[in-house]
C-alpha cells in the first residue's frame, strides 16, 4: 500500500545538532562553563574560520578503477552558509591520507568529527569497514584527517581491526573521562575499544582502553553525550540480544575517570528494558541541561508482532537526567501518532535515519527522523522526512511537518528507489543561529545518490541539491549521501 505523502506545508527552523553534547541547556552549566561555551567556536569548523561545515559519505564511490572503495567529501560553511563553491573530497589516495584506494574499503562507512589534537581546528575521523589489514578481510580501519586552515590536509591510522571485525562500522566521539579531551570509541570484534586523547599527529591515543563485551550481542549504533549532567560523556549503544526472542535494547555506559564503565540497559517504569532499535541522535531535547536520546526502531522482527508501534519503523525518545537516562519517562512515535505526517505502513523506515537541533534558537530541540521507505503514490521508496518538534516535555507530534522531493519549492522529482532520507544532519553553517538542514538521498538515480542543504526558516524554497556532477566523481552505485559527519 502506498502511503500518503508528507505534507508539503513544512515551516523549517533549523539549528546545529549535536551527536555528541554535554549539558545542553545553558542555565545548568556552571558561569565559568558558559562563558566558555560562548567563545568557543562550532564543533565541526574543519578550517577554523568560525563557520561549521557539513561531511557526508559516499561509501560505494568508484576511486582510480576501484568500485566500492569510497570518499569522503565536505561543503564549507560561510556568512551565505554552506556553499558548494568550497568543497572537498578525500580519498585513501588523497596526499598524506593512509591507505590506498580499495575495491570494498567503504572508506567513509561512518564519519564523527572532533579537535583530537587540541589545535584549533575540528578534524574528521573516518571508519572504513570494508579495509582489508594483510590477509585478514573486512578488518575495518579508523583514520583521521587533520583539520587545517586550508581545511581537510593529510591524515594517520587511529585503528585497525582483526579479520571480520569491521573497525569503524559503529563509532562516537567524546570526553569520556572528563580531562578536556575527545575520546573515540568503536568495537573490535565484540570488545568495545576506547581510544582516550588526546591524539599525537602520528594518531597515537594518549591511552587506549578495552572493555570486553562478554554477551551474545550484535552492536548496531553508538553516540555520545552528557546523559547524568556530570561534565563527562556518557556511551549509548544499541544492540540486539541475538536470542529467540530477538529483543533490542538501548544501554548507558557513563563517563568516569577512566573512561566509559559498564553498559547498563534502560529500563521503562515497570523495570523492564526499553524495546530499542538501530539508529540513535544524541542531543538537546528539552532544554533541562541533560543530553537526551532518540532511537530508531526498523520494522522486521518478529517481536513486531507484540509492539503494533513498530509498523513502518518508530522512535523512541529517552530524556537525560541527574540519574542518567530516564527511561519511565520515554515517549515513542510512530506515522500513526497523532499530528505525526504520514501513515504507518510496512516498509516505510521511519527512524532510520535520526537529528535533533534546535530549529528556533528557543533551547528546545527538534527531532529529524527520516522515512527513506516511503511511498509517494505509486512511487515506491521515494522517501521523505518528518520534524517534530521539541518542548520542555520533549518531542510532541503536535506541529510535526514533513517534506520530500514532490514538495513545493523542494529541487527534483520524487522518483523510485531515491531513499529521500536515508540520512539527516543540521549544521549551523552561516553562524546565525538556526542551521540549515541536510538530507541525503542514497538511492537517487540507480544508486548514485545525492545531497540537499535547506536553508533556514523556509519551506522547500531556497534548497539546494549537488551531487557527483558538482563534486566531480564517479557516480555508479557511490550511494552518496548515506551519512554525515556527527
Amino acid at each position: 500500500m502506498a502511503s500518503r505523502a508528507l505534507g508539503t506545508s513544512v515551516v523549517l527552523a533549523v539549528a546545529v545538532a549535536s551527536a555528541v553534547v554535554g549539558p545542553p541547556a545553558a542555565q545548568a552549566l556552571a558561569p565559568s562553563v558558559v562563558a566558555a561555551a560562548a567563545s568557543a567556536g562550532p564543533r565541526d569548523d574543519f578550517n577554523g574560520d568560525g563557520y561549521a561545515d557539513l561531511a557526508f559519505s559516499a561509501p560505494g564511490a568508484t576511486v582510480n578503477g576501484f568500485a566500492g572503495a569510497g570518499y569522503a567529501g565536505v561543503v564549507y560553511g560561510s556568512s551565505g552558509g554552506l556553499k558548494t563553491t568550497t568543497k572537498q573530497v578525500v580519498t585513501q589516495n588523497s596526499a598524506g591520507v593512509p591507505g590506498v584506494a580499495e575495491a570494498g574499503d567503504a572508506f567513509s562507512s561512518t564519519l564523527v568529527s572532533a579537535d583530537l589534537d587540541r589545535d584549533g581546528y575540528t578534524d574528521l575521523v573516518v571508519g572504513s569497514a570494508g579495509e582489508q589489514d594483510g590477509t585478514a578481510v573486512r578488518a575495518g580501519a579508523l583514520s583521521v584527517l587533520w583539520g587545517s586552515a586550508a581545511g581537510l590536509s593529510g591524515g594517520a591510522t587511529l585503528l585497525v581491526g582483526a579479520a571480520s571485525s569491521e573497525v569503524g562500522s559503529e563509532l562516537a566521539v567524546g570526553d569520556f573521562d572528563g580531562d578536556g579531551a575527545k575520546d573515540l570509541a568503536t568495537f573490535r570484534s565484540e570488545d568495545l575499544q576506547v581510544l582516550r586523547g588526546p591524539f599525537a599527529r602520528t594518531g597515537a591515543a594518549a591511552a587506549v582502553t578495552l572493555a570486553a563485551d562478554t554477551e551474545d550481542n550484535r552492536w548496531h549504533d553508538l553516540a555520545a553525550g552528557d546523559v547524568d549532567g556530570d561534565g563527562r560523556d556518557d556511551l549509548v549503544g544499541l544492540a540486539h540480544n541475538g536470542n529467540e526472542d530477538d529483543r533490542r535494547r538501548v544501554s548507558v555506559a557513563a563517563g568516569g575517570p577512566s573512561g566509559p564503565g559498564a553498559f547498563r540497559e534502560v529500563t521503562n517504569a515497570d523495570g523492564r528494558g526499553l524495546e530499542a532499535g538501530e539508529n540513535l541522535a544524541v542531543g538537546n531535547v528539552n532544554g533541562d541541561g541533560y543530553a537526551d536520546f532518540v532511537v530508531g526502531r526498523l520494522e522486521g522482527y518478529d517481536s513486531d508482532a507484540e509492539n503494533p508501534l513498530a509498523l513502518g519503523g518508530m522512535i523512541t525518545y529517552v530524556p537525560g537526567g541527574a540519574t542518567g537516562a530516564q527511561g519511565a519517562a520515554a515517549k515513542v512515535f510512530n506515522q500513526d501518532s497523532a499530528g505525526v505526517p504520514g501513515a504507518a505502513e510496512r516498509g516505510d523506515l521511519f527512524g532510520s535515519s535520526l537529528a535533533i537541533g534546535d530549529t528556533d534558537g528557543d533551547g528546545y530541540g527538534e527531532v529529524a527522523a527520516g522515512v527513506p521507505g516511503e511511498a509517494l503514490g505509486t512511487t515506491a521508496r521515494a522517501g521523505g522526512i518528518v520534524i517534530l518538534p521539541g518542548t520542555a516535555a520533549g518531542p510532541t507530534g503536535t506541529g510535526s511537518t514533513g517534506f520530500n522531493q514532490d514538495t513545493e519549492g523542494v529541487t527534483g522529482t520524487a522518483e523510485l528507489g531515491d531513499l529521500f532520507g536515508g540520512a539527516a544532519a543540521f549544521v549551523d553553517g552561516n553562524r546565525n543561529g538556526r542551521a540549515e538542514l541536510a538530507v541525503g538521498a542514497p538511492g537517487e538515480n540507480a544508486g548514485e545518490g545525492s545531497l540537499w542543504v535547506f536553508p533556514s526558516m523556509t519551506t522547500g524554497t531556497g534548497s539546494f541539491t549537488f551531487g557527483h556532477g558538482t563534486l566531480g566523481t564517479v557516480a555508479v552505485k557511490a550511494a552518496l549521501g548515506s551519512s554525515f559527519n556527527r
